[in-house]
């Protein structure tokens, strides 16, 4: 039987303008759907996993879409709760060269902002399940999504399960402030801390923790001190170097209590960036889940995430032999014939 993954976030839909238009010059949008921890779960299917997502979508055709996608790439959907006012939507103008891709979230009283723990079995959802993925985008939109996220996670810790939080701090959703007191209460239930950043109160020296700024050797240091508050087996981070919005070079790093890692970098031109770092995080998950050590997740990890920017849309569609290809260093891009 396949590992099972269950993930809990929001799925919307993507409205994003076609040939790098800008949204004033646009007449039309392209439509998919994607959320972090659906992406997650998308992912790790595509990688012969059982990825389950939990989230809630209303009870009409827009939510039905979004169900339909994610049946389409091999996601349980049977846990979806269905109700609510509408589907949160997301507006994307992809950037190019110096100028930055721009985000519009329409997704204020969306029906995950309105979801109750009582409307998950939650004994029944992690039936045989052995790690649970969530992050925290679900408890930035709304109290009630920080009360869900919270319930789900100490439900899969009282049945022993591994849990992961991919932090996915958004400024647009909440404030520092916010997000701190709300993290530091879901880390007390997490085994693998993903994307550490200054919401977390940790310092060097005197100064906030930003990933970006740091030298190779405070990684250790600023992990040493999330590892001995929260218990973390596992934290890990990707990171970037944007030299423009079309060529990016990512690596990631990795910590299990003792050792800490830094995988090889990728020159990527990117497609999509959209769920590269879900893409990440799937990929660690995958790697973690089936045995590999945490330096070759990592690579495993980094690797997926690097050809997730080649990819329109939200999800990594990535094969595992092409991400196992690339971690070995076959990355040409020749035609396949």
């Amino acid at each position: 039987m396949p590992k099972k993954v269950v993930t809990l976030g929001e799925i919307m839909m993507r409205l994003s303008t076609p040939d790098h238009k800008r949204f004033v010059q646009t007449e039309s949008f392209d439509i998919t759907y994607g959320g972090g921890e659906a992406n997650v779960a998308a992912a790790l299917c595509n990688y012969g996993l059982n990825g389950v997502f939990i989230t809630k979508v209303p009870d009409n055709a827009l939510g039905q879409s979004a169900i339909n996608h994610l049946r389409r790439y091999g996601v349980d959907t049977q846990f979806i709760a269905r109700g609510g006012k509408r589907l949160g939507l997301y507006f994307l103008e992809p950037g190019a060269s110096m100028r930055a891709s721009q985000v519009i979230y329409d997704r204020a009283g969306s029906s995950i902002t309105d979801a109750d723990a009582s409307e998950f079995d939650f004994d029944k959802i992690f039936e045989g399940a052995d790690w649970f993925h969530t992050s925290g985008i679900t408890p930035a939109i709304s109290d009630k999504g920080t009360a869900l996220t919270l319930a789900a996670l100490k439900a899969a810790k009282a049945k022993g399960i591994t849990t992961s939080l991919d932090l996915n701090y958004r400024k647009k959703l909440w404030t520092a402030d916010k997000a701190r007191e709300v993290l530091t209460q879901l880390c007390q239930y997490v085994d693998m801390c993903i994307g550490p950043d200054a919401t977390l109160g940790f310092h060097i020296g005197d100064t906030d923790v930003n990933l970006t700024d740091l030298k190779p050797k405070d990684y250790k240091t600023v992990f040493g001190h999330m590892r001995e508050k929260y218990g973390f087996k596992y934290i890990a981070s990707g990171l970037r170097e944007s030299h423009s919005a079309s060529d990016n070079r990512i690596s990631a790093v990795i910590y299990d209590g003792s050792t800490l890692y830094q995988t090889k970098q990728y020159d990527v031109r990117i497609v999509d960036r959209v769920g590269a770092g879900d893409s990440f995080a799937s990929g660690l998950i995958y790697g973690l889940i089936t045995g590999m050590n945490a330096a070759d997740a990592a690579e495993f990890g980094v690797a997926a995430s690097a050809l997730k920017h080649t990819i329109p849309g939200d999800m990594n569609h990535a094969t595992l032999s092409e991400v196992e290809e690339l971690v070995k260093g076959n990355g040409s891009g020749k035609i396949q014939r």
